[in-house]
Order: structure tokens, then sequence, then C-alpha cells
């Protein structure tokens, strides 16, 4: 049965790790005897005992005289956590080769995969504390942010990237604790008519910190396919038959947002569904599509993604906070030069609903 150059024992073994990465074989399984085996795959005793042995080393399988061979019954990760991200992968092919048979393109698949991690990364952060390779990340939800987390260390890998969404506030409140060293923010200062300016000053006074602009993005309603309550401002969100999803507290767009019914002398009572709250972009976008709720303040980028309808409201600058102790690290430089590169701009405008013009442009804060 050996068709290939891979030898045999490793065939054999090979298909067994497949059956347990799939959950045809489970944990406590009698295996086949040697002598089954041999008359299975037409070999000598000495082959299967080979393989048994190959996947015995790995602790896969036990055996012992008079009970047979058996898959052990610890959990994978325990046994083998190359396994276990062999299966990780394994499954993710499944998925990636089931959304390419409904003929989704690859970019489509993997923002599939980005959106679906969001509610992922509002995690804790790392309690080991801040590492000198590592970007700690907290702050904002953002599409632009997510590609960036994720295609930044393909071409760096010598650096790690880790993302939690805190929301604005959250994200300047991790930087002032030491808990993370680059926050995303897109705070509206309506006194000032600046961008995160002033909260910097007031979350980290005295210290003196970069303002690394990410992009300007479009936000505005997102409403469902067609808009077919017609809804274009804020005055619009009174109506009866609107369901709002809204940001969470201390998020950017919640901030803006609340400062814009003060100046439009909306009370928040008068919208229907003001008190339902959620973290990301993303889950505004899902509750509409899942039709918990007919309109939410978010990204553009976002309504493109899930194929909703936008109406637009503002332009707005989301920059990366990095204090001045941590810019001058390699990870920090590494990116702030990465996002100054054209290829990196013309991804970011892929997304649609972004302005990459001031894009991995600097301005300190005193």
């Amino acid at each position: 049965m050996n068709t290939g150059e891979t030898p045999l024992y490793q065939q054999i073994a090979e298909q067994i790790r497949r059956s347990i990465i799939d959950g045809q074989l489970k944990p406590g399984e009698r295996l086949p005897s040697v002598r089954q085996m041999t008359e299975q795959w037409q070999c000598t005793p000495g082959t299967v005992q080979r393989a048994y042995r190959e996947l015995s080393r790995q602790n896969l399988i036990s055996s012992r005289p008079g009970q047979g061979t058996h898959i052990l019954a610890e959990p994978v990760r325990k046994i083998n956590p190359s396994l276990q991200k062999a299966k990780l992968v394994h499954q993710a092919e499944k998925f990636i080769l089931e959304a390419i048979t409904n003929a989704y393109s690859t970019s489509e698949i993997e923002q599939a995969f980005q959106i679906a991690l969001d509610r992922w990364k509002t995690a804790a952060h790392d309690k080991a504390g801040l590492k000198s390779a590592a970007i700690v990340f907290s702050g904002s939800h953002d599409m632009a942010l997510n590609w960036v987390s994720s295609h930044f260390p393909v071409e760096h890998p010598q650096f790690q990237v880790q993302v939690s969404y805190t929301g604005s506030l959250g994200g300047l409140i991790a930087l002032a604790e030491g808990k993370a060293n680059v926050a995303g923010a897109h705070l509206w200062d309506s006194l000032s008519s600046t961008y995160n300016i002033p909260y910097v000053q007031k979350i980290l006074p005295g210290k003196r910190t970069a303002l690394v602009t990410l992009a300007l993005r479009r936000l505005g309603l997102i409403v469902e396919k067609d808009n077919p309550l017609n809804l274009h401002s804020f005055r619009d969100l009174a109506n009866p038959l609107v369901r709002y999803v809204n940001r969470q507290d201390g998020s950017g767009t919640r901030v803006w947002f609340d400062r814009m019914l003060q100046e439009n002398h909306i009370a928040p009572a008068d919208i229907p569904g003001y008190e339902n709250e959620v973290s990301t972009h993303s889950e505004v976008a899902q509750q509409i599509v899942e039709g918990r709720a007919n309109v939410g303040i978010g990204l553009e980028a976002t309504a493109l993604a899930f194929c909703l309808g936008f109406t637009f409201l503002t332009l707005e600058k989301y920059d990366l906070i990095i204090p001045e102790d941590q810019f001058e690290q390699p990870v920090i430089q590494a990116l702030v030069q990465w996002l100054q590169l054209p290829a990196v701009r013309q991804s970011i405008d892929a997304l649609g609903g972004y302005d990459t013009q001031k894009t991995g442009q600097v301005q300190w804060v005193e």
C-alpha cells in the first residue's frame, strides 16, 4: 500500500494522528491489534509496531501487555501542544475550503476571521507585563488595526503583537497604569476641536507622548441594506421604529455620539435601544444583520464588510498613542516605519472608508 516516498510506518502513524485530530478516535479508545493492522495495511508486524512506537513516543497512545493499545485519556493540548496546533490549522483549513467552495475570496475569508476574533480581543492584558519585543495594544476597536495586528508580525516575525479592545479611554488608562505600550484612540474634544490631545494631557500629565496617525475614518450610521427607515441624521434616531445599538461607555464613538446628542438637544431616552451596548463596530453590524437592531453608529469599513447601508456623518482621526519612553523601542520604531510604506497605506485604503494621507505621521504632545 505504500504508493509514495513516505515510509509506510509513518503513513500509518499519520493516519492515526489525523483521526485523533478529527475526533474520530476518542481518548481511551482501543486501537486495532498489530495483527489486524498488518492485514489492513498489508505489511509486516514490525511496520505496525514501529508506527505504534512513534505514536507512543509522542505520548498519543499507550500499549500494555494483555490490555492492548489505547488513545491516551489526557487532553491533547497537555499531551502534545504541536498536535493541538495542527488540529487548529486543520479546522481552519476545513472552514477555508468550505468558504472557497461557496465562492468567497481569500480576502473575504481573512476579513471574516478578523471580525470573528474581535469579540475575543476584549480580554484582559497579559499578566506577565510588557516585553521589549512586543506591542501590547489597548484601545478602540478598528478594522485597519485588525489588519495591522495580523500583517505586521508576518513581515516582522521577531516582534509580537497583543491586542485588547478596551475603548479609547480604556487604552489611555492602560498606558497610565503601565499595562500597554500602545493605545488606540479617537476621542473628540469639542472645546479645542481636536482629537485625543486634551485627553492625553489629562490622563498622562507631564509625559511626552507621540500621536501616530493610523488613518482618518469615515464614521456614520450603519443601517439595514437600502436604509428602509430612511435614517440620515441624529434626529431620525428618535423614530419609534428605530432599534438602536450603542457602543459601550468610554469608547471614542460613544464619547462623540453623546456629545452630538447634546449639541442637537436630543435626550438619550428618546432613542429606542440607547441602553443596548456592544464593544466593537463589528458587533454593531452583527446585531443589525441578525435583526436585533436596525441602526448604530459605526465605521463605513464595517458596513462594507457586512454588506450593510451607511450614512456618512463625520471624518475622524484615529491615533496610536505611544509614551516617549516606549517610542524608541525597536518594535515601535519598526511599526511606525512600516505604517509609512505605500503598500501598507494601499492595503488600508482597500478596506474602504479610510483616508491614509496622514498614516504614519507623528505628532508630539507635552
